[in-house]
């Protein structure tokens, strides 16, 4: 079957980014410079880039989402995402023709990745000018590549989470952030909530790295720890954990957004995509989920 992959990026985008996560940009929660409505408009921007992502290389998907997205809002808001769905969605492509497993297919696709892969990805991640990268002592950003996309990523993985996906075949998506979303939907519980629990599941597992990249790893241990703590206590469902989250969530509201666990909201785009693409093709044709 041929999957709707635009619409599922879109869907899985809008999803994740209209849950209260805490410390993050939802509706009527905006940070200074960026509101609902900008990361709205950046999903439905990739749309059309992600229908074509089973027909070309994943660094052609990057860039020309990349430039989508900046053609329709300015701010930086769903690099991480656009990095984190293009092998997801070829692979989701290539699942729904051979049968196998979603996370067997990633790691086809990462395996295959190119240095051209590479220097496309480059090319749009300085054109996405995200804040808090820093420089590497190999494969700089500033430079070009020399090795393959999922070479460079794995580079990076010891600071960022969403290299650190490229280079474990996407261990936190698939070992984490999809069975805390499947669970909490078995549970009942509405998307926001579900998507809310999948993604305090990540931060609890793993530290943010961008909260690391900006304050330090302590800091980021911190938050991961108060994530653990509200897990703990049965999550969006509890009342106590409700809130619990409210707190934590104004915790990590500053004017600088120092401390906003964006690398984990990307984390659960990519869970959202990768239950949403499953489901997809499970069915004989695509459903789409009913919001609550």
């Amino acid at each position: 079957m041929s999957l709707p992959l635009g619409g599922l990026a879109t869907l899985a985008s809008l999803l994740e980014a209209s849950a209260p996560k805490p410390g993050n940009v939802s509706p009527g929660r905006p940070f200074r410079d960026m509101r609902f409505e900008d990361f709205a408009t950046s999903a439905a921007a990739i749309g059309p880039e992600f229908a074509r992502a089973a027909d070309r290389p994943i660094g052609e998907t990057i860039l020309a989402a990349v430039r989508a997205r900046r053609a329709a809002v300015g701010a930086n808001t769903n690099l991480g995402i656009i990095l984190l769905l293009a092998p997801l969605a070829q692979a989701a492509a290539r699942r729904a023709a051979s049968g196998a497993t979603l996370r067997t297919e990633v790691a086809a696709v990462l395996a295959a990745t190119t240095v051209e892969d590479a220097r496309l990805a480059y090319r749009a991640i300085r054109e996405a000018a995200p804040g808090g990268l820093g420089t590497a002592g190999a494969q700089d950003l500033a430079t070009e590549p020399t090795v393959t996309l999922r070479e460079a990523m794995a580079l990076a993985a010891d600071r960022d989470s969403v290299a650190r996906e490229y280079a474990t075949g996407f261990r936190l998506t698939f070992d984490i952030g999809v069975p805390a979303l499947l669970a909490a939907r078995a549970a009942g519980a509405a998307w926001a909530d579900a998507t809310v629990a999948t993604y305090l599941a990540l931060l609890a597992a793993e530290p943010d790295t961008l909260i690391a990249r900006k304050l330090g790893r302590p800091a980021a241990e911190a938050v991961a720890a108060e994530a653990r703590a509200i897990v703990a206590l049965g999550g969006p469902a509890n009342p106590e954990a409700a809130a619990r989250i409210t707190a934590f969530d104004l915790s990590l509201r500053d004017p600088q957004n120092s401390r906003n666990p964006g690398t984990t909201a990307d984390l659960t785009a990519a869970a959202l995509f990768a239950v949403l693409a499953e489901d997809a093709v499970a069915a004989d044709s695509p459903r789409m989920p009913r919001a609550q």
